[in-house]
C-alpha cells in the first residue's frame, strides 16, 4: 500500500475478518466497506465489535482471518505507520497527555514530522476556529478545561495532519447532555464541512441517524443489518433489529 496513495473507491474494507481475544469472538467473518467521502456509523450494545472495526481498520489490532484493505490494497504491517499519519482517531475522554498543553498535545506528531513552530501554531489556529474552541485555551492543560473543550482537542488533534478519513470511538459518550447535543451539531457540521471518510462509533441510535445516512448494527461480531435508519424502521432484519429502535427511550408525554 502506497503512503500517498488516495483513499478510493472503497477507503476502507473489511473482507471476512474474524479477530478473537482469548476466547472472546470480536468479530465473526465480517465484510464491510466504507466508501471514500462517505459518513458511517457502527452502533450496537457493548462487546459487538464496533470499536474492534475501527483498531483493524488503524492497524492497532490484526485479524486472525480475512484481510483488511485501506484505498483498495491490502494493509500490511509496514503500512501501519504510514496509515496513522494519514487517519485521525479520536477516543472517549481525548485520550490527552495530561502533562501536555493543548498546544503540545496537537504538536506531537507534526514535530515528529518535521513541522516549524509557524507551521504548528498556524494548524492549531486554523482547527481552533473550526471547533470553535477559544485560542487562548491552546495554552492550557487538559485539567483545566471541560469535558467539552478536552474533546473539541482531541478532535484538533484527529485532524492535526488534515488525515484522508477519522475515525471516532464514542466521541461524546462521557458527556453530560447539553455539551453532547452541541458538540453533536458541531461534529455534523465539521464532517460535512470537510467531506473526509468519516466512522463514528456510538451507542446511541439517535446520534448515529444525526450523524450518517449509513447505519450498520453489529450483535455478538456479526452485522446483523447495514442501511439507513427508514430501513431499520420499516425492513428490520430481525427481531432484535426491532428492540434495538424500541430500547432507545424518550421523553415521556406531557400530562398537561
Amino acid at each position: 500500500m502506497s503512503g500517498t496513495a488516495a483513499m478510493t473507491p472503497a477507503a476502507f474494507a473489511l473482507e471476512r475478518v474474524s479477530k478473537r481475544y482469548a476466547s472472546f469472538v470480536a468479530l465473526d467473518e465480517v465484510s464491510l466497506s466504507f466508501a471514500s467521502g462517505s459518513t458511517t456509523a457502527l452502533i450496537g450494545t457493548s462487546g459487538a465489535g464496533k470499536s474492534t472495526v475501527l483498531r483493524l481498520l488503524l492497524g492497532l489490532d490484526w485479524p486472525d482471518q480475512g484481510v483488511v484493505k485501506v484505498g483498495g490494497q491490502i494493509l500490511q504491517h509496514a503500512d501501519v505507520l504510514s496509515l496513522r499519519r494519514r487517519v485521525g482517531y479520536v477516543i472517549q475522554d481525548g485520550g490527552l497527555f495530561p502533562h501536555l498543553t493543548v498546544l503540545g498535545n496537537l504538536a506531537l506528531l507534526p514535530r515528529y514530522l518535521g513541522w516549524r513552530a509557524p507551521q504548528i501554531h498556524a494548524r492549531a489556529a486554523e482547527l481552533a476556529e473550526l471547533t470553535h474552541l477559544s485560542p487562548d485555551l491552546l495554552e492550557r492543560y487538559p485539567a483545566e478545561l471541560s469535558g467539552g473543550q478536552r474533546q473539541r482537542v482531541a478532535l484538533m488533534r484527529g485532524l492535526m495532519m488534515n488525515p484522508d478519513a477519522l475515525l471516532l470511538d464514542e466521541p461524546l459518550g462521557a458527556l453530560d447532555p447539553l455539551v453532547r447535543h452541541e458538540l453533536q451539531d458541531e461534529l455534523k457540521r465539521i464532517f460535512a464541512q470537510l467531506g473526509k471518510t468519516v466512522i463514528v462509533v456510538t451507542h446511541d441510535l439517535a446520534e448515529a441517524a444525526w450523524f450518517a445516512d449509513r447505519l450498520v448494527l453489529l450483535r455478538g461480531g456479526k452485522v446483523i443489518q447495514d442501511g439507513d435508519l427508514e430501513d431499520f424502521r420499516r425492513r428490520p432484519a430481525d427481531a432484535f433489529v426491532t428492540r434495538f429502535l424500541h430500547a432507545q427511550r424518550h421523553l415521556p408525554e406531557s400530562s398537561a
